[in-house]
Parts: structure tokens; C-alpha cells; sequence
């Protein structure tokens, strides 16, 4: 077993900022890769560093609109694989820091871009954020109750799946490819694109019964009593996910409702169904109800508070809420390898926590980089 990660030995630039981009280099830090992030020291106090992503990072200030601040970069790219930026297409082009400017330094490089809309097309240039994003790919149309407005989810979907997840497997992708061919390249991720790339079921639905998918009315979202969710007696709630008719028979037999069996998806009786799993549920607390199922063929879940989860036995067993040198405990790697495991190594890079190490690194003395801090370089 290899404890250093499948990644090891692979060195990451990581420009970007905020949670696209820096998520997505903890996913690949996590799996050993050196991942160097580098801030302008004018972000230093505005509060934007989301410190769980930054572990098992490294964090260097440097800026790159001073030719000193140049030529560091370049000197960390000379032997680096991968680099990766969020800025809106044509920032990196005025900084010198763009793909081309990039490959005359380091041919091989893997460049990685993550936006909004993407390097191309009649919005590449637009402002967005998460919900935005949402919004344009048809996503978030399908969120939230019926007849009632969209509801924003409780984290940035498009940030860390569009963004984060999708540029760590784009760029796994294309160092796979350099290792066969030696040749890098540049990728191009959209978060927009990553949301509606997140469609196939949707898709799928509307072929089989011929209509569109609405919010808070579709085959997966409260449409049937198989796949919903109820409210218990102390006003917590469960989830039901009984699609198979197995599972929605064992249920409806042991709630004592065995003639809701062979009506899982009878739309004359849909409401009514619905309605009486609703006066089941109400009937006892919680707890009673997640002791009751326990062992069932069921698919009932209690819904668990955020604080909840990271106190579940689950989630100790799996490792997914783990200590790395750091008061409160950090989530842990879901990505689960047997040869090459990842591992939370290091506590959260504070800002510009590794500025002096990585230039005495470089080649710089004290005195210059005490020169360079001077001059607002770094």
C-alpha cells in the first residue's frame, strides 16, 4: 500500500480562487498530489478563503501584475504538471500567465480553466455564481415544492460538482493522456456545462411518460409515496426511497398497509396514498421510527441535521469525518483507493502560510524576499 497517494510525485499551480477551483485542488492533494496555491496579497483580509479546501495545500501570496511577481510564477511552472485558473477568459492573457505563455515555459503542462459558461460562446464573458448557473442549465427550475418558487440548495451544486469535481477528473484525463503520449493540454470546464450534464435522468423521464419533469412533481421528487419525504410525530422527517416494488411492498406491509402494495405508481390513487404514509408517519417520533426499520429491506433514512451527520457511526467507521491537526474535525476522503488510499494530511494552509518556504525553494534569500514583501510582490 502506497500511504503517499495515487497523485504523488504530480505538482499543482492553482490560481484560482473562492471554491471552484481551490475544491477541486484539494481533491487532488488529497490523493497526493503538491498542490501550491497562490493568492494576491490584496486578498489577504476580505474573508474569501474557504480554509477546509486549502489541506494538504500549500499557500503562497504572490502578485502577478509585477514583472517580479512574473517570473516567480514562471519559475514554479518550469517543473510543475498542472496549473489551474478561475478568472474570467482573456484575464489570465493580460497577466502573461495564460496557456500559451505557459507551454513556451513548460510544453507538457496540464492547464486547466474553470469558469461560469466557459472559454467560448455568446456568455463566456458574464458574471455568474452558483445559483446562476443553476438557474441557466434548467437545474434549478426542478428544485423546491410544487407551485411554489425555486428553492436555492444549502450548498453551491455548480461550484463543486460543475466546477471542482469536473476539473479534478478533466484534469486526471488529460495527465493520463500525457503519460501515454507526452503531450499536455488545456481544459476547458464550464460549471453551467457540469449542471446540465447533470440531466440524464431527467431525460429519461420525460421519454418514458412523455412529459416534462416539473418541480417538486417529477417520478424522484415527491410526485409518488415511494420516493418522498414525511414528517414524524417529534416534527423531524424521514426520507422513503422505495422505487423498486419490493422495497414498497415490505414498507406497506409492515406500516400495515399491504393495499398500497400493487399501487405504487397508480396515479387515480397517487394523493391518497400519499396523504395516509403522511398519518402513518405522524404517529411516532423519530428515533422510534429509525429503531423500527433498522435491518428492514425498507430504504427509510432518517434526515439528519449537518452537526448530526458528522457525529454518525457511519461516518467515523468509513473515515469520513477524521482529526488532521486542527480543533474541530475535517470531512475525509470519499474517494476510497486500495492500493493508493488518499489521506487528510495536513491542517488548512492559512493565507500565505508558505510564501517564505517556497521562495527559499526558488532560490530566494531573506533579504530578497524580505524586498519582495516590501515592494507588495508577495
Amino acid at each position: 500500500m502506497n500511504p503517499s497517494g495515487a497523485l504523488s510525485g504530480i505538482t499543482v499551480i492553482d490560481l484560482s480562487r473562492m471554491l471552484p477551483g481551490p475544491y477541486c485542488t484539494m481533491i487532488l492533494a488529497d490523493h497526493g498530489a503538491r498542490v501550491i496555491a497562490v493568492e494576491a496579497p490584496r486578498y489577504r483580509d476580505r474573508g474569501e478563503h474557504v480554509f477546509p479546501v486549502y489541506r494538504n495545500k500549500s499557500h503562497l501570496t504572490l502578485n502577478l501584475k509585477s514583472e517580479a511577481g512574473l517570473e516567480i510564477f514562471f519559475r514554479l511552472v518550469k517543473d510543475a504538471d498542472v496549473v489551474v485558473e478561475g478568472f474570467r477568459p482573456g484575464v489570465v492573457a493580460r497577466l502573461g500567465v495564460d496557456y500559451p505563455a505557459v507551454c513556451r515555459v513548460n510544453p507538457t503542462i496540464v492547464y486547466c480553466s474553470i469558469t461560469g459558461y466557459g472559454q467560448t460562446g455568446p456568455m463566456h464573458h458574464a458574471a455568474g455564481h452558483d445559483v446562476n448557473y443553476l438557474s441557466r442549465s434548467g437545474l434549478l427550475d426542478l428544485m423546491g415544492e410544487k407551485g411554489r418558487p425555486p428553492t436555492i440548495p444549502g450548498i453551491p451544486v455548480a461550484d463543486l460538482v460543475g466546477g471542482g469535481m469536473n476539473g479534478a477528473l478533466g484534469i486526471v484525463m488529460a495527465l493520463y493522456h500525457r503519460q501515454a503520449t507526452g503531450a499536455g493540454q488545456q481544459i476547458d470546464i464550464s460549471m453551467t456545462d457540469g449542471m446540465l450534464g447533470l440531466l440524464p435522468t431527467v431525460q429519461f423521464f420525460q421519454a418514458l411518460f412523455g412529459t416534462e419533469q416539473r418541480r417538486g412533481d417529477g417520478f424522484l421528487s415527491h410526485r409518488y409515496a415511494c420516493y418522498n419525504t414525511y414528517q414524524t410525530a417529534d416534527g423531524r422527517y424521514l426520507s422513503v426511497g422505495a422505487v423498486e416494488n419490493h422495497f414498497w411492498q415490505n414498507l406497506c406491509r409492515h406500516l400495515g398497509k399491504p393495499e398500497y402494495g400493487p399501487l405504487q405508481y397508480d396515479e387515480t390513487r397517487r394523493e391518497e396514498i400519499i396523504a395516509g404514509m403522511r398519518e402513518k408517519f405522524k404517529q411516532k417520533p423519530l428515533d422510534d421510527w429509525e429503531r423500527e426499520f433498522e435491518g428492514l429491506d425498507v430504504c427509510v433514512s432518517p434526515i439528519r441535521t449537518v452537526a448530526e451527520a458528522m457525529q454518525d457511526p457511519l461516518f467515523n467507521v468509513r473515515e469520513m469525518v477524521v482529526q488532521a491537526d486542527q480543533p474541530t474535525p475535517a470531512l475525509g476522503v470519499p474517494v476510497r483507493l486500495s492500493q493508493t488510499p488518499g489521506s487528510v494530511r495536513t491542517a488548512p494552509a492559512a493565507f500565505g502560510a508558505d510564501t517564505e518556504r517556497i521562495l527559499a525553494e526558488l532560490g530566494y534569500d531573506k533579504a530578497k524576499i524580505k524586498s519582495l514583501r516590501e515592494k507588495g510582490v508577495v
